[in-house]
């Protein structure tokens, strides 16, 4: 037996609104918003009491998604550091093909974004770079030369 897709990654955030806000400025699609609670979630997700609201984003060809959540109860905990360099162990960045990188990058400081680094070019075959967005995520993007 084998899965039959990745259907999302689900990335927690403070402020719902500003994630939304941003994920939407990179030219993803709300597709759609809601509250989670109830004795079901709490099972799933292992946390009594638990109240959330979530917004699922999607990329525009539809095959990538996003889940933001914010936690209401119990509030969700700082990671240590609060803002973790790309060599931490876990899931620690999203990825992202653009189609102009240095125009994404001036949208998307106008919600708070912040390079890592710079825009670097690999080669003849890509730019690249890591921002730090809501909530501290680091997203990638990648823009095609050629």
């Amino acid at each position: 037996m084998t899965i039959q897709r990745m259907d999302n990654v689900a990335i927690v955030v403070e402020d719902l609104d500003a994630a939304i806000a941003f994920f939407t400025e990179l030219g993803m699609e709300l597709e759609g918003r809601g509250q989670i609670e109830g004795l079901w979630a709490e099972r799933v997700v292992g946390l009594d009491g638990l109240r959330s609201e979530i917004a699922m984003m999607r990329t525009p060809d539809g095959h990538g998604k996003l889940e933001l959540t914010t936690y209401h109860a119990p509030a969700a905990s700082a990671p240590e550091p609060a803002n973790p360099p790309p060599n931490t162990l876990g899931l620690h960045r999203v990825m992202f093909a653009v189609d102009d990188i240095d125009d994404t990058v001036a949208r998307l400081r106008g919600h708070g974004a912040e390079l890592l680094g710079e825009v670097a070019q690999y080669e003849s075959i890509l730019r690249l770079c890591y921002l730090r967005g809501p909530s501290g995520i680091i997203v990638a993007l990648a823009e095609q030369i050629g």
